[in-house]
């Protein structure tokens, strides 16, 4: 198993909660829910327990319509898996929990015995949609899980040093040689490309080519389309996914349903973002009317931009219409050579490590007075009792026209600001300019 962040999360909560609650990891197909959790019951406990609702035997499914005796359920239950549970040493794993309500309903009952630990897993297909008629256990803590980031992909690659010279580099607030920029630069790329789907990093690490890495993906995106299907069977949702790349690439101030789906109502267009937002694929990002640090309770729910949750997927998903052959973007992402209308890719790659970090992020576009330019500051996040905000470049381009206006419009507001591109990290009077590499470390803005 790749090492992965989570995994101390997930050990702070038995540590912290001794079987008071249990623990729903949350996320999307593929990112290695699963995996995570199976090594963490094979270290942590004396015996655990895997029920995989998306394969188990329909006796095992049965058990959870009467937990009235919870002595003779344990018993059906290790005489079914043939497993020995062993009083608060023992683990039981409900994988894929969203497909069977009543097990989840039963987390209440089961975490009140308090004899064992319970850790549920639940990924694409809407865990909201399967609760319908079920009460929600309150005994029960969330986390959610993402793609690999960039540290655990160089973890993957068994670079341990990476990420600690960039924390020496936050610390001293120093630039890297242009040589050691170059090299950050060329393992920052290569994480786009590859992704941080732990299928896709093992194909690479095993084959060193793109080639297999793609498919990986395409089956991926394909498992995905399947699944929301499942949930739309009309394929809205798969056309909103499918179409992200192309209303990203059009560098409007939002993502255009009607221009997707014309004849969509837009009511009916929330409860599908809704539901998309749900399966943890995609990263919506809301604007904003107020970039103050309650930016939030002012977004607007009609009015937003869609990411993808893994910018390996976002790749592949651009030319899914084409056989890799084809497709040349990876010789010219991994060789530098992206033309500027592409930047599109960086901004993804900015939303997937804010989200990484725990921000959700909004946007803001304005005019200033007597003015018909648009500006937009890409992101906007919190700052203490101020806001960030962050401008996007797919390239050492220093312009930052909309920042300087936002400054002048906003700046009782303004924490710290962050032009994020590609060249070395260099400051602007108050503008801090970042190589994209660093954007992991925007929590830690005194440091920066």
């Amino acid at each position: 198993m790749y090492r992965r962040k989570i995994y101390n999360k997930i050990k702070d909560w038995k540590d912290r909660r001794q079987g008071r609650t249990a623990l729903l990891i949350e996320g999307a197909r593929r990112v290695g829910k699963s995996t995570v959790v199976e090594e963490f019951a094979r270290r942590e406990y004396e015996s655990y327990i895997l029920i995989d609702f998306a394969s188990c035997r329909k006796a095992t499914r049965d058990l959870f319509s009467d937990i009235s005796d919870l002595d003779f359920f344990f018993l059906q239950l290790q005489t079914q898996t043939g497993i020995r549970l062993i009083e608060r040493k023992s683990l039981i794993i409900f994988d894929e929990v969203q497909l069977c309500p009543q097990a989840r309903q039963a987390i209440k009952y089961l975490v009140r015995d308090n004899r064992y630990d319970y850790i549920e897993t639940g990924s694409l297909i809407s865990i909201k949609r399967n609760v319908r008629n079920i009460l929600i256990p309150s005994e029960e803590q969330r986390i959610g899980m993402f793609p690999m980031d960039f540290e655990e992909f160089l973890w993957a690659l068994n670079d341990d040093v990476t990420l600690k010279m960039l924390r020496h580099v936050v610390c001293h607030k120093k630039a890297l040689s242009d040589g050691t920029h170059r090299e950050l630069m060329r393992k920052l790329r290569l994480y786009m490309l590859v992704g941080g789907m732990p299928q896709a990093v093992e194909a690479y690490i095993e084959s060193n080519n793109f080639e297999p890495v793609d498919q990986i993906k395409r089956d991926i995106l394909c498992l995905y389309e399947e699944d929301l299907h499942k949930i739309d069977g009309m394929g809205r949702l798969t056309q909103i996914f499918n179409a992200i790349p192309a209303e990203l690439k059009r560098n409007t101030s939002r993502y255009s349903v009607s221009s997707v789906i014309p004849s969509l109502r837009p009511g009916s267009s929330l409860n599908l973002i809704a539901e998309l937002t749900d399966s943890k694929t995609i990263i919506p990002v809301y604007h904003t009317s107020m970039p103050t640090v309650d930016m939030t309770a002012y977004k607007d729910l009609s009015r937003f931009k869609l990411f993808l949750s893994d910018t390996g997927l976002f790749v592949t998903l651009m030319f899914a219409n084409r056989p890799f052959v084809e497709n040349d973007l990876y010789k010219k992402i991994l060789g530098d050579h992206l033309s500027a209308n592409l930047g599109y890719l960086f901004e993804n790659l900015v939303a997937q490590m804010l989200t990484a970090q725990g921000y959700k992020p909004c946007y803001h576009t304005f005019s200033a007075k007597g003015k018909t330019t648009l500006y937009k500051i890409d992101f906007l996040i919190p700052d203490g009792n101020k806001v960030s905000p962050i401008e996007v470049k797919s390239s050492g381009y220093k312009s930052h026209a909309s920042l300087d206006a936002f400054s002048m419009k906003y700046s009782q507001y303004i924490g710290h600001k962050y032009l994020i591109y590609t060249k070395n990290l260099a400051k602007d009077h108050d503008l801090q300019l970042l190589p994209i590499y660093l954007a992991p470390f925007l929590g830690e803005q005194d440091s920066v």
